[in-house]
C-alpha cells in the first residue's frame, strides 16, 4: 500500500505550477457546444484579455498544445526549408527548439553558452554584423532558461538587432517567464511570442500561445515549411467571431479566462513584483547555506525559479529523493548537462509568503536529512527579508 503523507503535498518544480482554486473551479464547469453563440462570446473575450498578459495590440492564437507545439508553429509558419536561423544555447529547452529546427529542415547557427547566463547579445549582434546578405531570417531566445534559472535580455537583444539593421524575426519562448517576470511583446518588437499554460499562467498543461507581429503575418505568406495544425491562417480566421476551426481546449479556455481575471485583480506589475521578490528571498537562502546559485550574472537572475549548485561529490537527485519522501515536496531537477548537480527550486505562479517559507524550510531540513555540507540559517535570511519587504 502506497504511504500516505498528511497535508497538501509543495508543488514547487518551475511548472506546472499549483492551479489556484478559482482556476479549477472555473474549469470545473460543463463543458457547453464549442459552435455555439455563448462559446463566441467567451472565446472573443478571451482573445482579446489575453493580448494585455504579452503587452501586445496584436493577434494572440491559442492551441491545444503544450508549449512545445508553440516552438513549432513559430517556426512552420514564418519560414521555409533551408532557412538559416540564430539560436543561443542557454540550457536545455534552447537545446530542444535548436533539434527541432534542424529535424524541420532549418539551418541553425549555435551561440554556445556556459548555462550559467542569459543569452549572449554580443555574439548575437557579431552573427548579425557578419550576415551582411542577410541569410539568416531569425534570431531564437528562451526568455526565461528553466533549465537554468538564466533571464535573457529581450531588450538587449532587439537593440543589438536594430543596431545591425537587420530584418531577420525575432522570436521568443516565453514559456516559464510570462506573467512572472516583466514581458514587452510590443515594445521589444519581438515578432512571435511562445508561451504556455502551466506556469505563470496558473493552468494544467495544456494551452500554447503565439502572439504575433505584422511582420511575422507577412513573413508566413510566402514562408513554405509545411504546416497544417500549427497554420495560424484558419485560426486567425475563426478567432474573429471568437471560434477555433477545430476543437479547442474548452474547459481549459474557462480556465484562462479566470486566470487573466486573477491578474488582471492583482495587477501585472504588482505580479512581477511578488515574483522578484520570492526570488530575492530565495538567492538569500541559498546564499545563507553556503550553496553556489547556478545562474553567476546578477542581470540574468530569474523570478521564476532558481537553480542551485550541489557541492562535488553530492547527489542533486538524491536531495530531492529524501525531500520528496520526508516532506512531500517535489523540486526540479537538473537536465541535460546539468542532471545530478543542480535542483530547481520554483517560486512563480499562485504563490504566496507563508508558501516559499515552507518551501525553503523543507529544503533546509532537507538539505541536513541528506547529509548535503551547509550552514543552517537559509529558511530564516528568508524570513527576515520577507519581512522586511513587505
Amino acid at each position: 500500500m502506497e504511504k500516505y503523507h498528511a497535508g497538501r503535498h509543495f508543488l514547487q518544480i518551475p511548472g506546472p505550477t499549483n492551479v489556484p482554486d478559482r482556476v479549477l473551479r472555473a474549469i470545473d464547469n460543463p463543458t457547453m457546444d464549442h459552435r455555439g453563440p455563448e462559446f463566441g462570446q467567451l472565446g472573443m473575450e478571451i482573445l482579446a484579455n489575453v493580448r494585455s498578459i504579452f503587452k501586445t495590440k496584436g493577434p494572440v492564437v491559442i492551441y491545444p498544445a503544450s508549449g512545445t507545439g508553440a516552438w513549432e508553429a513559430a517556426l512552420t509558419n514564418t519560414l521555409s526549408p533551408g532557412d538559416t536561423v540564430l539560436m543561443c544555447r542557454t540550457g536545455w529547452f534552447a537545446t530542444l527548439w535548436h533539434e527541432m529546427a534542424e529535424r524541420l529542415q532549418l539551418k541553425p547557427i549555435f551561440i554556445e553558452t556556459d548555462w550559467r547566463r542569459g543569452a549572449d547579445v554580443e555574439g548575437i549582434a557579431a552573427a548579425l554584423a557578419e550576415d551582411g546578405q542577410h541569410r539568416i531570417k531569425a534570431v531564437c531566445v528562451v526568455h526565461n532558461e528553466t533549465s537554468t534559472g538564466c533571464t535573457s535580455r529581450i531588450d538587449e537583444v532587439r537593440q543589438a538587432m536594430n543596431a545591425a539593421k537587420h530584418p531577420a524575426l525575432l522570436l521568443v519562448d516565453t514559456i516559464s517567464s510570462l506573467a512572472s517576470i516583466d514581458y514587452r511583446h510590443d515594445e521589444w518588437a519581438v515578432d512571435v511570442t511562445v508561451a504556455g499554460s502551466q506556469k505563470g499562467l496558473m493552468l494544467p498543461p495544456g494551452l500554447s500561445f503565439n502572439a504575433i507581429s505584422q511582420k511575422a503575418l507577412e513573413a508566413a505568406k510566402s514562408a513554405r515549411l509545411p504546416r497544417s495544425y500549427w497554420d495560424w491562417k484558419p485560426m486567425l480566421a475563426s478567432n474573429q467571431t471568437g471560434y477555433f476551426p477545430y476543437t479547442p481546449g474548452t474547459n481549459l479556455l474557462y480556465g484562462l479566462h479566470e486566470a487573466v481575471k486573477m491578474l488582471h485583480e492583482e495587477g501585472l506589475d504588482n505580479v512581477f513584483a511578488r515574483h522578484d521578490r520570492f526570488a530575492e528571498a530565495t538567492r538569500r537562502a541559498v546564499r545563507a547555506w553556503g550553496l553556489e546559485i547556478q545562474c553567476l550574472d546578477p542581470r540574468h537572475y530569474s523570478s521564476s525559479l532558481t537553480g542551485v549548485r550541489l557541492p562535488e561529490g553530492h547527489s542533486a537527485d538524491a536531495l530531492r529523493a529524501a525531500i520528496l519522501e520526508r516532506y512531500n515536496m517535489s523540486l526540479g531537477s537538473g537536465l541535460g548537462i546539468l542532471k545530478d548537480r543542480v535542483f530547481r527550486i520554483g517560486h512563480l505562479g499562485d504563490l504566496n509568503d507563508l508558501q516559499l517559507v515552507g518551501t525553503l524550510g523543507g529544503v533546509e531540513m532537507g538539505l541536513r536529512a541528506a547529509g548535503v555540507p551547509h550552514q543552517p540559517g537559509g529558511a530564516q535570511a528568508a524570513i527576515d527579508y520577507l519581512s522586511g519587504n513587505a
